[in-house]
């Protein structure tokens, strides 16, 4: 186009189109910014006990936390050894308590190592005892079956990559 010439109608509702789109996310940019003022009616438990220590070679550790509402958290770990090939892991114990709403304490205590993790408390779920005796049948066949398993592991089919 030369100059003076004016914008043909399609580049105006382009513009148009253009300017209400930039107009709109501004406003929504705007309103999603903090408002700059901060919630004073919430209090935060002050921290009583806060001890921590580690050993010089980071093989072991402790520890200890207790805040003003009454949550206390302690913790000791110590790094397993490997066996062979094996990597070491973590062996770790602790416990956590806390009252609760209802005015309850609640308390747990905790052990992490090879055989997973063990919590203990009266507040955990107890599965319900199994409704019957097994019958000894019952266990014979699932002691011949674990048996004749490790006899001759199954292996998976040959025919398992064929269509």
């Amino acid at each position: 186009m030369l100059a003076g010439t004016s914008t043909p109608p399609h580049f105006r509702q382009t513009d148009t189109k253009m300017n209400l789109f930039v107009l709109a996310f501004l406003a929504a940019v705007a309103a999603a910014a903090p408002q700059g003022y901060e919630d004073t009616s919430v209090e935060y438990p002050a921290i009583l006990v806060d001890e921590r220590q580690m050993a010089d070679d980071a093989s072991s550790y402790t520890f200890k936390i207790e805040t003003q509402d009454g949550i206390t958290r302690q913790e000791s770990g110590s790094v397993l050894p490997g066996t062979g090939s094996e990597e070491g892991g973590i062996e770790q114990s602790g416990t956590v308590s806390f009252t609760l709403p209802d005015g309850q304490l609640f308390q747990l205590s905790y052990v992490a190592d090879e055989n997973g993790f063990q919590p203990e408390s009266s507040f955990l779920p107890v599965a319900p005892e199994f409704p019957h005796e097994i019958p000894q049948f019952v266990l014979d066949q699932i002691a011949k079956a674990r048996e004749e398993e490790k006899e001759s592991p199954r292996q998976p089919s040959s025919n398992y990559a064929s269509p």
